[in-house]
């Protein structure tokens, strides 16, 4: 196995740059900002580089690096991508730069901590999605916790205290379930391989042979921790608090990363390690991701907080994408891999318009506008185009990602019933009405608050901030295949795990459904 160092520069260079930036003087705040967009920057260049020389055909980790760390109990330093992880250190890496530059005007107050903060979330989200150890995989977990608590708690709005110790406990009790399911699955692993194990390659080989019981309360401790973070219904309160008490910054990182861990980790550990107990639980978390859906929907439509309807629509949103997980079919999975993304770059774009106007008018009550079209075009549009974005009106990226889980889940022979999609179609609808009729509140008719007469239309940074963000939204739309070959063997290769396991004896079985 040949090491590549790539992998890890995305997790070093953060990392270097958070504690260099301590030795820069607090009141140089220009120069923390362009240090801090620099380093985040460069990450984002590696990570095109990991783009641009991975091998789409392969459905193997790719670009490894492994030390062992804890020889004692085999704990390794294990990195890698495959196409499952590679879009999502993409999102994560592409939004960080544009979450930093949007934050100049909004964070007036200890740029130098926040921007380290941010540096420092950033080690973490990469680090979750690349880890090939469980224990390291936890270790990064939980260190993406403590800057997203700060940045909510010290940056964010009059409850903010409330909402960062909210989702700081959510969090940590689902964290703590799925440690104790790390060493129950490790310490049960050394009558197969004969040593202690958190070696994630090595587990997919024994894991699936474990008996059923066991595989279901591993799975349990598991999935109830990525739940809490996706979030799925009834786990959602932490939400809507933590987004709207967030800085701007911090809710389109958390809605565009954060929550996509959830996800990715059903994808990454759940189906391919507890195969049996994925299939069997299968339709339970569906129904619960189809009420999510219509109950985040109804939910968001109701609400008079521009940014608390954005959070609810995150819950109909992700619910989508858990549907498409345990639909367990080719066509619904790769839909919500790009449905992760989708959501991150659509809603992360409609969190940072609710930014722009907020900077304005200091408030997001809805009532407040009205007719704002001719006072502020600019903004306007691109809230059109994000709202249409999120709707999933084909062309744009949205439709991609909800058609394709639709028609996995319509065929999904562990579903076993179309019913789940029948209503989960029924969310598409919902999201056009409380988008389309939000959007109608705030910008169409005429001006009855004088106030909005002054306000200032988006400026040049701030469109610096969204275009390359809609671009991709045009790109996926109108060319998906160019994201969607990147995790089709990957894919594959996940669905054969989850229908024909590793048996016990470390041999795969050659024949894939």
């Amino acid at each position: 196995m040949e090491n590549s160092f790539l992998v890890s520069y995305l997790i070093l260079l953060p990392l270097l740059g958070s504690l260099v930036l301590l030795f820069i003087n607090k009141s140089n705040e220009k120069l923390i900002k362009y240090f801090g967009l620099f380093i985040s920057t460069l990450v984002f260049v590696i990570s095109l580089i990991i783009y641009f020389n991975f091998d789409s055909d392969s459905g193997e980790f790719q670009f490894i690096h492994k030390i062992n760390w804890i020889k004692n109990i085999n704990v390794s330093y294990f990195v890698g991508v495959d196409g499952l992880s590679l879009l999502l250190v993409l999102l994560t890496t592409f939004l960080t730069p544009l979450t930093l530059i949007s934050s100049w005007s909004a964070i007036t107050k200890q740029v130098k901590e926040f921007t380290f903060f941010m540096l420092v979330l950033e080690v973490g989200m990469i680090g979750v999605f690349v880890s090939l150890d469980l224990f390291l995989f936890y270790v990064f977990w939980e260190a993406m916790l403590i800057p997203m608590y700060f940045i909510i708690g010290i940056w964010g709005g009059e409850q903010r205290i409330y909402a960062s110790v909210k989702f700081f406990l959510y969090t940590m009790f689902g964290s703590l379930l799925m440690l104790i399911s790390i060493i129950w699955l490790a310490v049960n692993s050394v009558s197969v391989l004969g040593h202690f194990s958190t070696d994630l390659i090595e587990l997919y080989s024994v894991a699936p042979s474990f008996e059923q019981t066991l595989q279901m309360w591993m799975f349990f401790a598991f999935a109830f921790s990525f739940a809490i973070k996706v979030p799925l219904f009834p786990l959602h309160t932490w939400l809507p608090d933590a987004h709207v008490q967030a800085p701007t910054a911090g809710s389109v990182i958390l809605a565009g990363v954060l929550l996509k861990m959830g996800t990715y980790g059903l994808l990454r550990f759940c189906l391919p390690l507890f195969p049996d107990a994925s299939v069997k639980f299968a339709p339970y978390i569906a129904v619960l991701a189809v009420i999510g859906i219509i109950y985040g929907a109804l939910v968001a439509m109701v609400q008079r907080d521009m940014k608390k309807l954005v959070a609810y629509s995150s819950v109909a949103h992700l619910g989508f994408v858990v549907l498409g997980i345990f639909a367990v079919t080719q066509e619904a999975v790769q839909g919500a891999i790009i449905q992760m993304i989708n959501h991150g770059l659509s809603t992360g774009a409609l969190f940072l318009l609710v930014g722009v106007i907020y900077e304005r008018t200091h408030t997001r009550e809805i009532s407040y506008y009205g007719g704002i079209a001719k006072i502020v075009p600019l903004f306007s549009f691109a809230l059109m185009f994000a709202s249409l974005s999120s709707v999933g009106l084909p062309g744009l990226n949205g439709f991609v990602g909800e058609f394709l889980i639709l028609l996995g889940s319509f065929k999904s022979p562990v579903l076993n019933s179309w019913w789940f999609t029948v209503f989960a179609s029924s969310g598409v609808i919902f999201a056009a009405i409380y988008l389309l009729w939000m959007y109608q509140r705030i910008v169409f008719g005429e001006v009855t608050n004088p106030k909005l007469n002054d306000i200032s239309d988006m400026n040049k940074r701030e469109m610096l901030v969204l275009i390359p963000i809609f671009i991709f939204i045009i790109w996926i739309g109108i060319q998906p295949n160019t994201f969607l070959k990147v995790s089709d063997k990957s894919t594959k290769k996940l669905i054969h795990q989850v229908y024909h396991p590793i048996n016990s004896e470390n041999k795969p079985v050659t024949d894939v459904k």
